[in-house]
């Protein structure tokens, strides 16, 4: 064939190829074209991104700014990249898009190198860049597919023209799963090393970058051989990338992690968690469960951490000490406040709190609190113009119920004093005077004192009522006993200074608390008073004693299934009880032996470093008239006698005046608590268990 020819046909062939790759390529650069303009039609309008708001991880701190828990939906709190430190950006960066600041959203040559890798069997990075991986997590899903791949490129372009580097760092820095229920660097933060991210080393900052290839995995507190891992692989990928030196990233690795499970055990998380359940669920009654889990609150409360932990260390003593003693007691509950403010300073629900034991007795139990809620009926009185020193007949008396039956009320001793005056008989409990003193001014009347007082429980209007056969809480009785701590003013007891929304809004402010006038600072003083005889040579003797003014009330109740001491002084009011969940009786447990001895223990170690001082005297409410049994009484100006100190509980009756006798010869021992009925009186009188 001549040359020629050859040459001509050679030539047709390579056109002919060429015309075959160029209509192919042209084939395949339509197809791609086509499937790239399908599947962008579809995609989703990334200037949502602007608006982007996740939910965010509500933050309780202790009145020293201490985290105490997060409450979540989704564990996350969002911070700006000028609080991400670098050594955090760099680990990220290193190890999961070394190119982050060069190319536009793909790197084809990440997906080139990856691919080759692959082929070969090497190990090898993922192909998505910082850009894909947020693109994927606000707009795609996790499913592995060729459409999805696409989306996600094409949305990585899209975000790489309308946002910077940096807001696409941020907002990827914020939302990138860590494992262990964290969102975000400073969730993992806290989860993993408690503390914020502005605070984290090299070597936390690495382990966090590790977790994000598969977080389930490599959480450290799911599997810390893996975890320390991918720190050590995270180390290498920032020497590679020029970020540290080969000897900073073995002297990295050879620190240290301090993470939280090493050194804050806890529920969940939670710090004192009878507390922070406690505020938890407050939060919700405020602001409902959705804005809790989701809305990012700020809160800051009133625990006080010193003072909790000897209210633990105190509560636990006292358990134990019952046990040891044969008592039989296997919970107790502590309630502290401010009286002043209604601070909850610290708060004990019981002991051993655990997955299966997440009671609070604080606040949840409804107990009876037998003689201790005698204060109410006393304040009622008092605040009448019935005077301290008023005579009461300390003698057998019954009241018909409705059934036709009779109800005697009795104390344990079944013993009866005869005349005695009202300070008295609060001293040494006595059980029939205080029922005699509610029939006298009216159960109603009662109710009304002790609910302004603080106490929330629904009461019962009987005449057993006086010996606190109405359950109430503990935290009940601690907001009822702060009114007369605080000169009459009842401040609600609050676990909160301060609540701020996810912007830093305030949306509660307690700091500054609104009181309610409840009964005169004359009234309060008089009742503390009488008090304070409780503790001097009363029920409360020797075992409330704490080497400064103070004044509480015992109580203990039929066949021993509570036994309770509520105390204060002008600084802290504190409210104990002991008992069993089960309701079975303890063994001649009173409120003045182990409820007193755990309060006085609290007490003593919580005032330690506040100087003692005496209550506040209103002289311009009060009068101090000699003469008296104990050789002087207080009362309200304008109720004071004329001469002497008699008075008895009926002015309407003058032939049952008698005048105030001197203290009996019991005072000269402590008088044993009488145990109050178990049961209200109805139809039949309530079972008598008394020693």
């Amino acid at each position: 064939m001549p040359r020629n020819k050859r040459r001509s046909r050679a030539a047709r062939i390579v056109r002919g190829v060429a015309v075959t790759i160029f209509m192919l390529a042209l084939f395949a650069v339509g197809t791609v074209a086509g499937m790239v303009a399908a599947y962008g039609r579809n995609l989703p309008d990334i200037s949502r991104m602007a608006d982007y708001q996740p939910a965010g991880t509500t933050r309780i701190f202790a009145r020293d700014g201490s985290q105490l828990a997060s409450v979540y939906k989704e564990n996350r709190v969002w911070v700006p990249l000028s609080r991400i430190p670098e050594v955090v950006r760099e680990a990220f960066i290193a190890n999961e898009d070394h190119n982050f600041y060069y190319h536009h959203g793909v790197d084809f040559g990440g997906i080139a190198r990856a691919a080759f890798a692959d082929l070969t069997h090497q190990q090898f990075q993922g192909a998505s860049t910082i850009t894909q991986q947020l693109a994927r997590r606000l707009f795609l899903n996790d499913q592995v597919s060729v459409s999805r791949k696409i989306q996600e490129a094409l949305l990585a372009i899209e975000i790489e023209r309308f946002y910077t580097k940096d807001e696409i760092l941020e907002r990827y820095l914020n939302i990138i799963y860590l494992g262990s229920g964290a969102y975000g660097v400073d969730a993992a933060a806290h989860t993993y090393f408690g503390r914020s991210v502005d605070k984290l080393t090299l070597p936390q900052a690495a382990l966090l970058a590790g977790v994000v290839a598969a977080p389930s995995v490599y959480s450290p507190l799911v599997n810390l051989r893996l975890a320390r891992d991918r720190e050590r692989h995270v180390l290498d990928r920032m020497v590679e990338s020029g970020d540290i030196t080969p000897a900073q990233a073995d002297a990295a690795f050879d620190e240290p992690l301090d993470l939280v499970s090493e050194r804050i055990p806890g529920l969940q998380g939670y710090r004192y968690p009878y507390f922070t359940t406690y505020a938890i669920a407050q939060l919700e009654h405020l602001f409902g469960a959705t804005a809790v889990e989701e809305g990012g609150l700020q809160v800051y409360t009133t625990l006080d951490q010193r003072m909790q932990n000897i209210a633990q260390e105190a509560v636990a003593w006292g358990v134990n000490q019952a046990l040891a003693e044969g008592i039989g007691a296997h919970q107790a509950a502590l309630v502290a406040l401010r009286p002043s403010t209604g601070e909850v300073l610290a708060m004990v629900g019981g002991v051993h709190f655990s997955l299966d034991n997440q009671f609070n007795r604080a606040w949840q139990a409804r107990r009876q609190p037998g003689s201790s809620f005698k204060i109410y009926d006393y304040t009622a009185a008092i605040d009448s113009g019935i005077p301290a020193s008023t005579i009461v007949d300390d003698t057998a008396v019954s009241y018909p119920m409705g059934d036709g039956t009779q109800w005697s009320p009795q104390d344990d001793d079944y013993r009866y004093m005869g005349a005695i005056t009202l300070r008295e008989a609060l001293t040494m409990s006595r059980n029939i005077v205080a029922v005699k003193l509610a029939d006298r001014i009216g159960l109603d009347r009662i109710i009304d004192y002790a609910h302004r007082m603080g106490v929330t429980s629904p009461l019962e209007a009987n005449l057993s009522l006086a010996l606190g056969s109405s359950v109430v809480s503990v935290l009940d009785q601690a907001s009822g006993y702060s009114t007369l701590a605080n000169q009459g003013l009842h401040v609600d007891p609050t676990p909160f200074r301060l609540v701020k929304d996810s912007l830093g809004t305030i949306i509660l402010d307690d700091r500054f608390p609104a009181s309610t006038d409840v009964v005169s600072a004359g009234t309060a003083y008089i009742m503390t008073s009488m008090l304070e005889d409780v503790i001097a040579h009363g029920t409360g003797y020797p075992n409330a004693v704490i080497g400064r003014p103070a004044a509480g009330k015992t109580g203990t109740t039929s066949s021993f299934r509570d036994a309770w001491f509520v105390g204060y002084t002008p600084d802290l009011v504190t409210a104990v009880w002991l008992g069993n969940d089960d309701y079975s009786p303890m063994n001649e447990s009173y409120g003045g032996n182990i409820p007193a001895r755990i309060w006085a223990k609290f007490m003593k170690a919580a005032l330690a470093g506040t100087p003692p001082h005496e209550f506040a005297f209103p002289a311009e409410e009060i009068a101090k008239v000699a003469g008296c049994a104990q050789g002087f009484e207080y009362f309200l100006r304008g109720t004071e006698p004329q001469s002497g100190c008699g008075g008895s509980i009926d002015q309407t009756e003058p032939d049952d005046v008698q005048p105030a006798a001197a203290a009996p010869a019991e005072l000269a021992q402590p008088p044993v608590e009488t145990p109050s009925p178990l049961l209200a009186p109805t139809a039949q009188p309530p079972p008598t268990d008394e020693p």
